[in-house]
């Protein structure tokens, strides 16, 4: 089976708040776990960040109904955590909360031959959830990076994993397991 990994909006921004601050260096730390274990099967690694346009144009409802921008690119925001092992990786850049929209990810994914996506990064309950909402309508198995997602609200967190596991039969699993199906993905190729 195919695989990749996406790690998502790993990115100072997030990073401001207080909720996923005291989460940081247990996600850069798993992360870049995920990462070394993805490169050495030889599954291919998107680094996803978000990035706007400071005149407006990538904003979304909410930032255009509060005359609030963020994430602009460029600026310190929009940088990876520092500690991310991410340089050497392809990123991809979206404007909204799943990967999938307004991006050429379906064109990577399907060049890559890819079956089954390994989501990580934040937020749970926003981006993560609903890149994999998109991947499940666009056909692709995916896999939570349990150790390797953290949310704004915990609560919000939890029932969405529930869901998600429980309605599109995507897992939520440990270090160990996915570097367990990672191997499995060596050893197919």
């Amino acid at each position: 089976m195919s695989a990749a990994l996406m790690v998502i909006d790993m990115q100072n921004a997030y990073f401001e708040s207080p909720a996923l601050q005291q989460h940081q260096e247990r996600l850069v730390e798993k992360t870049n776990e995920l990462i070394r274990e993805a490169k050495a099967a030889g599954v291919p690694v998107l680094m996803v960040c978000t990035e706007h346009e400071r005149d407006k144009s990538t904003w979304t409802l909410s930032m255009l109904d509060d005359d609030q921008g963020f994430i602009f690119s460029g600026s310190k925001q929009a940088d990876f955590v520092p500690g991310l092992e991410w340089n050497d990786l392809p990123r991809l850049v979206k404007t909204r909360d799943s990967a999938f929209i307004g991006t050429d990810v379906l064109l990577r994914l399907r060049n890559w031959n890819v079956e089954t996506l390994i989501l990580a990064g934040v937020a749970t309950h926003n981006c993560v959830a609903q890149t994999a909402a998109d991947a499940f309508a666009n056909n692709f198995r995916v896999r939570f990076a349990r150790e390797a997602l953290a949310s704004t609200d915990s609560e919000y967190e939890e029932t969405i994993l529930r869901m998600l596991s429980d309605e599109y039969r995507q897992p939520v699993q440990s270090s160990a397991e996915l570097k367990d199906f990672l191997h499995s993905c060596s050893s197919q190729g």
